[in-house]
């Protein structure tokens, strides 16, 4: 049985190479982890990604967390691929990992 909820995700996920589910928007986090996310992005240099409010979607709130198996928002797709939380980004970020993954994925070019 297809879920229309995971077709939207899967077809943004696939469409857009980031995808960041998040509470409220880029220009206007509604969450600190959220807003953590979006600086790290910055930092990393990911200028353009898509942003997805979820406080605006009932339906991709809750299927977000079903289409992952992840309880929590934001969550974070490069490439269609789910890459983790605030948490684990944060973590990413700081040992450099989101970098070469980044640079891997052709998202951000290597210094």
């Amino acid at each position: 049985m297809s879920n229309p909820v995971f077709e939207r995700i899967e077809k943004e996920i696939k469409e857009n190479d980031v995808v960041l589910y998040m509470k409220g928007t880029r220009q206007l986090p509604q969450c600190g982890f959220s807003a953590t996310v979006v600086q790290v992005m910055d930092r990393v240099g990911v200028a353009d990604f898509k942003d997805v409010n979820v406080l605006a979607d009932a339906e991709i709130r809750e299927g977000i967390k079903q289409f992952t198996n992840w309880p929590t928002i934001p969550q974070l797709y490069v490439k269609g691929e789910f890459v983790g939380g605030c948490d684990i980004i944060r973590e990413m970020y700081e040992s450099g990992e989101l970098k070469e993954l980044l640079e891997s994925k052709g998202i951000v070019k290597a210094a």
